[in-house]
This record gives structure tokens, sequence and C-alpha cells, in this order.
């Protein structure tokens, strides 16, 4: 399992998140990786980004439930980072969805500024099912990039959509064939880093600011709020329930 990043012409780094076995869960030693690279690419000569996941099943399922489930100030921090959860990044990215993007999977798309899918993938934030708490920055971010009306749905019901309805709702720019994704991706990453790169960074800064700032201003009762869900009596069995693969009993 691994993040791993690889040069496309002169100023074009594409990250992919590499673990197939569990369709690209990342575990926290890998959303701490992909925190360390965002760092060195904040400040390398590249000038755009496209994020994927590798093979053809998913984007990233989200964080790895079978490893560590600690939920410390501290690591929060790093996976914000990871994530891109607090941080207006200086330099577009595109997301080539080639798969399932589900949870932090998808919390991590939400920080791309341009997202191109694949007519298989689905889309969805489970975590309720599980008495999980997204932590990942849906709850703040998603209301205003889709709407109130569709981040409810897809927050408080915890079901999967399609790459079409994501389409259809403004989750993600447009559906294209799996064969052609990446290159479309990489096509668009193009057209953008051949634009004067003070100007692509100076109106990405203008138009992710305001959300960035937003989502600052909400962390410390996300942090409240996803610690009241681990203290509830759900908690280990919602967890328990995913691991068992089966459905959890609320009552």
């Amino acid at each position: 399992m691994e993040i791993r990043v690889t040069e496309h012409g002169d100023h074009i780094a594409i990250v992919t998140i590499d673990n197939q076995p569990r369709r690209n869960a990342m575990s926290r030693d890998m959303i701490a990786d992909l925190a360390a690279i965002w760092n060195r690419l904040e400040i390398s000569e590249h000038r755009c980004v496209v994020i994927t996941g590798a093979g053809e099943k998913a984007f990233s399922s989200g964080a790895d439930l079978g490893g560590d489930l600690s939920a410390s100030v501290e690591l929060a921090a790093k996976i914000n980072r990871g994530l891109l959860k607090t941080d207006a990044f200086p330099k577009p990215i595109i997301a080539a969805v080639n798969g399932d993007c589900v949870a932090g999977g998808l919390e991590l798309m939400l920080a791309a500024d341009i997202r191109l899918a694949a007519p298989h993938a689905r889309f969805g934030l489970p975590e309720v099912r599980w008495s999980i708490y997204p932590f990942g920055g849906s709850t703040t971010k998603l209301v205003a990039q889709i709407g109130y009306v569709h981040a409810a749905e897809l927050l408080l019901g915890g079901e999967l959509i399609s790459a079409e309805e994501a389409a259809a709702i403004g989750l993600v720019n447009r559906v294209v064939p799996a064969e052609e994704l990446l290159d479309a991706a990489l096509s668009k990453a193009e057209l953008i880093a051949a634009n004067s790169p003070s100007a692509v960074q100076a109106v990405k800064r203008q138009i992710s600011e305001t959300l960035a700032v937003h989502v600052q201003s909400r962390e410390a009762l996300e942090q409240t709020l996803g610690d009241k869900v681990r203290a509830s009596p759900h908690f280990q069995e919602g967890v328990d329930a995913f691991l068992e693969k089966r459905k959890p009993n609320y009552d």
C-alpha cells in the first residue's frame, strides 16, 4: 500500500492512492504520507495536480477501519492536512475518480477543484450507518459545494449514488468513459498549467479561501461532535458491524 507521485511533463504531478486489496482505503500512515506529499507539492514547481486511485474499482473507500480508530487532536490535525480539510491548497487539483469514492475518499475529493468520474464510479458518505462521525470535511464543505438538500441527503441517508447522479447535483463536473478518464484529467491539467501560474494561483486562492475560513471556524465544534459520537453507546456496535459485515443493531 502506498501513495505515489509521478510526473507528467514539467508542471503536472499525478498522485495515486494504491491499496487495491482494500479498495484503496487509506491507513493512518498513508494519510500521513499524503499530508507530506501536499507539503512538498505546495512549494514545488508543479502548477497542477491530478489525483486518482490505482486500478479500476475505487478512487478511495476512505479510512481503513481495520486499523487505528483513535481520534486525538494531534492525529486529527494530521488527517486534516492529508485530506486538505481546512487548507486552501494553492495549486489546482483535478480528481480523476476511477471507481468508488466513499467516506474519506469522497472528503478528499472535495478538496479537488475539478472532478471527472468514470461511469461506474459511486459516491457516498455511509459513516452514519456505522455510527461514525464524518470528520473529513463533508459536514462543512458539502452544503457550500452542492447545496443543503443534496448535502443532507448524502450525509444523513448514507446511501451511494451513481456517477450520473453525482454530475447532476454538481458533485462532479462530468462523467468520462473509463478508458479516457486519466487522459481527460491530464488534458485539463495541461490546459491549466499553460496559463499564468501567478494568475491561476491567485484565482484559486480567492475562490477557495472563503470556504477554508468557514471550515476552520467550525473545527472546534467538529471535534466536539465527533467525540460525542465516539462516546455514544452506538459507536462500538457500528464499528463491529462494519468489520463483521453485518447490519448494525441500534435498538
